[in-house]
């Protein structure tokens, strides 16, 4: 049997075979950033050059699928959404990889997502952004520029002071806080949203299997609170006085922050909360709930458009 090494002398040998590999080394040395890479780092021998030649091909045409990017999920690189960096180090050459812009935008995206929790709120509410609120109304521009500087500027743990969106149906108040919640997260600070009514309703159901307080633990602690819909719900006075007295309470005690969205100002509210589903009114109870709610917010007026007939929520 003829050994490996007559083979590849006999291979090497093959006139049209150094032909093309002589035509592929010479494409490879003068690639432009190769050429760049080895005048700065002049004590890379040609031997070392020739020894590595493969990744240096590897380098050249990395480089030229990034510079024809089709974008991170058509990324054709051996790592997807990662570019290729050469270094010399004693003058031994060798090949990294790290990401590139497009996966660094996606990371840091997927990170931003992880910081926003949400309970019963669609996702493109979880995308909003206040580049793509429509200032079409004056009560909007406020609206936002209050929501925007409560983003850039709260400090959960110091300040529990929070706002109160209000207005009516289909204003675009749940956008505005999904907008909110994506500039605290680019500032690392947790949010949860939480639709009212359904949470209310899950806080029912979890009586039977004993998971009220965990659900509870879940919601009051986070950061920063958004209850989006507060006086939607039927109420009653377990969910006024056991859950949602509880969870301002600790909130209030903590410093955290908590926002809100309604379609009633805070009389409206107040009235809301007073009535149960036994039809018993009880005022004081409502009214020390309002008082928590007024003391830390700041009331925010929406008004114009609904926006729901075009496919936005409220």
């Amino acid at each position: 049997m003829q050994s490996i090494r007559s083979s590849l002398d006999h291979f090497m040998g093959d006139t049209p075979w150094r032909n093309r590999y002589e035509k592929l080394k010479q494409e490879v040395l003068h690639y432009p950033r190769i050429q760049s890479f080895l005048k700065e780092n002049e004590d890379v021998k040609q031997e070392e050059i020739n020894k590595n030649l493969s990744q240096l091909f590897e380098y050249k045409q990395e480089w030229q699928h990034c510079d024809a990017c089709p974008g991170l999920k058509d990324c054709p690189n051996i790592m997807s959404g990662y570019q290729p960096e050469l270094s010399a180090d004693n003058g031994t050459l060798s090949i990294r990889y790290h990401p590139c812009r497009l996966k660094v935008k996606e990371e840091e995206t997927i990170r931003h997502q992880k910081l926003i929790k949400s309970m019963y709120i669609p996702k493109e509410i979880l995308n909003a952004t206040f580049e793509d609120i429509e200032q079409d109304h004056a009560s909007r521009l406020s609206a936002s520029n209050l929501c925007l500087k409560f983003a850039l500027q709260t400090l959960p743990g110091e300040s529990g002071q929070g706002l109160y969106l209000h207005g009516k149906f289909g204003v675009g108040k749940t956008y505005m806080m999904g907008a909110l919640a994506n500039e605290l997260a680019a500032r690392d600070i947790s949010t949860m949203l939480v639709y009212v009514p359904d949470f209310f309703r899950e806080m029912k159901q979890a009586l039977s299997d004993g998971s009220v307080q965990e659900k509870i633990d879940q919601v009051k602690k986070v950061e920063v609170l958004i209850l989006d819909d507060i006086g939607a719900e039927t109420t009653s006075a377990w969910v006024r006085d056991d859950i949602l007295g509880v969870i301002l309470h600790y909130r209030m005690m903590e410093k955290l922050p908590t926002l809100y969205t309604s379609n009633y100002d805070y009389e409206e509210l107040e009235t809301h909360l007073s009535y149960s589903q036994k039809g018993g009114i009880e005022q004081l109870k409502a009214k020390r709930i309002m008082e928590r709610i007024k003391h830390l917010t700041t009331p925010v007026f929406l008004d114009g458009k609904n926006r729901r007939e075009n496919n936005q929520f409220s």
